[in-house]
């Protein structure tokens, strides 16, 4: 019975422990959500080196970009909203002013496109 006690005790200590850790912010919470008050939008796909890159830049913080998915989900064709909007390479991002560039940015280009501020290191 005690054994079964302290795993128990284990496993809510690991839980809480895996819930305090995800609801940390992330560094860029801030910048990714004024990119997306500002109107930036980037489009890619699941299987696009680049695109993954772009995203890693921004860690936890990605959830907070407004993303979207150009790719099918078996990786052989485009998304309709994608082939409305003309998307033919990736990563492509698309600011409010109708500006679109394509290839992974830096934060510090982002932040220069939307004027958006970044966190101070």
């Amino acid at each position: 019975m005690k054994k079964s006690f302290w795993w128990g005790v284990g496993f809510i200590v690991i839980i809480a422990l895996i819930w305090y850790v995800s609801s940390k912010p992330g560094k860029y919470d801030g910048f990714a959500e004024c990119l997306t008050d500002k109107g930036a939008t980037m489009y890619g796909a699941y299987w696009c080196s680049h695109c993954q890159a772009q995203k890693k830049l921004f860690g936890s913080s990605w959830d907070k970009v407004n993303y979207v998915e150009c790719s099918l989900p078996n990786g052989n064709g485009q998304t309709q909203i994608c082939i409305d909007e003309g998307i033919s390479g990736y990563p492509v991002w698309r600011f409010a002013d109708g500006k679109e560039i394509s290839g992974e940015l830096s934060l510090q280009q982002l932040s220069s496109f939307t004027g958006c501020g970044l966190p101070q290191e």
